[in-house]
C-alpha cells in the first residue's frame, strides 16, 4: 500500500464509507466509552447524513476512491468554527492523512471568517490529543459530559 490519497468534499454516496472510516478508527476504544458516547462518535448513516447537511465534511480517498479518512467542521457563532468527526483509518495512519484533513478543514474554517477552532476529545484518544495539541490546539480547562465519561475541550486561534 502506498501512501496517494487527496482530499475532497463529502457527498451522499459517502455516507455507508464515513460511518466505515469511524467504526474502524474507533474499534480499539469502544470498550473504553459509554454505549451512548460511542454511538455519537460513531454515527451510523442516518446521523451522518444529518451532519452532511449541517457541517461541511470532508475524506480523504485513495485513487481507487476508496475512503481511507474524514473530518467535519463548521461555523458555530460569529467567529469561532468546531472539528469534530475526525478519524484515520488505522491501516493509513502515519501516511499524513490527519494532517491533511485538519489544514483543509482550518483553511476552509478560516475562508468562513473564523479566528478560533474548537474541538472536543476524551481522554482514551491519547494519540489524537498529541496531535491536537502537535497543531497547536489547547485545552481550554471547559469539561462537559459526555454520556457519562468527561468531554474535554480544546481550542486554537488561527491567523485570518
Amino acid at each position: 500500500m502506498g501512501c496517494t490519497f487527496s482530499i475532497r468534499r463529502a457527498g451522499s454516496d459517502d455516507l455507508f464509507a464515513i460511518a466505515e472510516c469511524l467504526q474502524k478508527a474507533f474499534a480499539p476504544f469502544r470498550d473504553l466509552y459509554t454505549a451512548d458516547a460511542y454511538s455519537d462518535t460513531v454515527p451510523n448513516t442516518e446521523a451522518i447524513e444529518r451532519r452532511l447537511l449541517s457541517m461541511k465534511i470532508y475524506v480523504a480517498v485513495t485513487d481507487t476512491n476508496e475512503l481511507v479518512g474524514t473530518i467535519s467542521c463548521n461555523s458555530v457563532n460569529a467567529g469561532e468554527g468546531h472539528l469534530r468527526g475526525m478519524a484515520v483509518d488505522p491501516a493509513w495512519q502515519g501516511c499524513g492523512i490527519g494532517q491533511e484533513l485538519l489544514t483543509t478543514a482550518e483553511s476552509t474554517l478560516a475562508k468562513d471568517g473564523c479566528s478560533v477552532i474548537s474541538l472536543d476529545t476524551t481522554a482514551p484518544l491519547e494519540r489524537a490529543i498529541r496531535f491536537y495539541e502537535g497543531n497547536g490546539f489547547q485545552r481550554t480547562g471547559k469539561v462537559t459530559d459526555f454520556f457519562g465519561m468527561p468531554l474535554y475541550e480544546y481550542a486554537k486561534k488561527i491567523i485570518l
